[in-house]
């Protein structure tokens, strides 16, 4: 009797791991075929110095105060001169912009994207079951959405999203709804547009925390290509292994660091506060708590722990501060590559000196800033562009990006490289001249004469009046 219901046992066992093989077989899986990144063709389009010089100046808000701020942060951007803004604020109609150039800008952005991702994997707009668009200062009706599925006559039952106020993590956001879909549309295709507004809502007052996100952000986009048909995955280049998303939205003053405003003469624009960089360092550590389980080894998390333990036991001051690390965690024991959004260089700074990165890890999200500024929730894929240009990318390595945005949020998520990535991108005619030693604009170099003339012109005014 005891041999049958060992026997029995066993069956039931077996069975049972049968079954969890079989759901670990068929859970669906998100699968990234391809991305197309956004470039201009009109060479009018770069945002070089001269280009700022003249756009400051069209600025008569502007006073001394104001341009030495502006001199100070374009020259340590770390943004460099060949990074793209609409054409609205290029020929000089910043202040004034119209429908029609918001349309063009999103026209220019989406459909060029579009069109390149189509042609390079031969699917057709007609067999995209799932279509997901983030622009978060820009919702017209019919919807962005409404507006490609019309261009590419895309199919009736097409599940069309349209995202808006996500800030610059919103291709994660995006990301994230379309792995979810997937639990309940079988063997489909599925497409994330990410791009941001900027021509309409240039800052042409003269608050500095508005007039900041005039120096950061800049051009761009990009069209991604998604499936979950297990039969594709040895085509894909990139494949979901984890997604976490945190919201401090409760907190008034993580709310408040990166919010859209009027200024008091009624200028509208996006103002970053000094309160940012507590909020990102808090829900990035909140963040951290939940994906780091997903990502690391056990013998790493089991060490992590333990590290973890001994510290709480140590006075605080013999701890040394750890300049900002995290006790004892080195992600690189469950990550290859760091794809940072390029948000800023501080951003960039902060992120690194938290994690415990080297240059070498730094210098993709760096570059990217360098190159095209921040394109907000399309960042990272021109970061992910540079390491595949540079053929860092192999079969198997893990990458982990890492984005912040308005409302505030952290969104993170682990991919695993499927192929070694080789493939042609934006970075094609550039990346020979990277990595640069030297990120530092040449602005001040060539227009500190403006400051100058407006210390000047100062001076004459206060001798005159006394």
């Amino acid at each position: 009797m005891e041999e049958l219901m060992m026997a029995i046992s066993f069956i039931l066992f077996l069975f049972t791991l049968i079954k969890l093989l079989l759901q670990w077989r068929n859970q669906p899986s998100c699968y990234m075929l391809a991305y197309q990144c956004y470039k201009p063709s009109d060479p009018t389009q770069k945002l070089d110095t001269d280009s700022c010089v003249r756009v400051i100046l069209r600025n008569k808000n502007l006073g001394l105060d104001e341009y030495r701020f502006l001199l100070k942060t374009i020259v340590s951007s770390g943004i460099g001169e060949h990074t793209y803004a609409p054409k609205n604020v290029i020929e000089g109609r910043e202040e004034t912009p119209t429908l029609n150039d918001s349309l063009s800008e999103m026209d220019d952005i989406i459909f060029n994207t579009l069109d390149n991702l189509f042609a390079k994997t031969n699917v057709s707009p007609s067999d995209i079951k799932i279509l997901v668009v983030s622009v978060s200062l820009f919702s017209p009706s019919p919807c962005l959405t409404s507006r490609i599925v019309n261009r590419y006559k895309m199919r009736e039952d097409v599940k069309a999203f349209n995202l808006s106020g996500m800030g610059c993590s919103a291709s994660i956001v995006a990301i994230d709804l379309v792995n979810n879909l997937f639990k309940c549309y079988e063997n489909c295709y599925a497409i994330v547009v990410a791009t941001e507004s900027i021509g309409p809502n240039w800052y042409s007052g003269k608050e500095k925390q508005m007039i900041l996100s005039n120096c950061l952000f800049r051009s761009g986009g990009c069209s991604m290509l998604f499936t979950n048909r297990r039969d594709l995955r040895h085509q894909a280049m990139l494949k979901l292994k984890c997604l976490v998303r945190t919201h401090l939205g409760a907190n008034d003053e993580a709310y408040q660091c990166c919010i859209q405003v009027e200024d008091d003469n009624g200028y509208r624009g996006f103002r970053l506060t000094k309160n940012l960089p507590k909020a990102a360092a808090k829900i990035f550590a909140m963040n951290l708590r939940v994906l780091v389980p997903k990502i690391l080894p056990l013998r790493e998390l089991l060490h992590l722990v333990i590290a973890n333990s001994l510290s709480q036991k140590k006075p605080k001051e013999a701890m040394g501060g750890g300049g900002g690390q995290v006790v004892g965690l080195n992600l690189k024991t469950g990550v290859d590559h760091f794809c940072i959004h390029p948000g800023g260089r501080a951003v960039i700074d902060s992120v690194g000196k938290s994690l415990g990165l080297n240059s070498y890890d730094l210098e993709p999200a760096r570059m990217a800033l360098h190159r095209f500024g921040n394109t907000s929730s399309a960042g990272f894929w021109y970061v992910f562009g540079y390491m595949e240009a540079k053929k860092r990318l192999k079969k198997g390595d893990r990458i982990l990006m890492i984005s912040f945005g308005a409302g505030f949020k952290c969104n993170n998520c682990a991919w695993e490289v499927s192929r070694d990535l080789e493939d042609e991108n934006v970075w094609e005619d550039c990346i020979q001249s990277y990595p640069l030693q030297n990120l530092v604009n040449p602005f001040m170099e060539k227009y500190s004469w403006i400051y100058d003339e407006c210390l000047n012109f100062i001076r004459t005014i206060e001798l005159t009046s006394t």
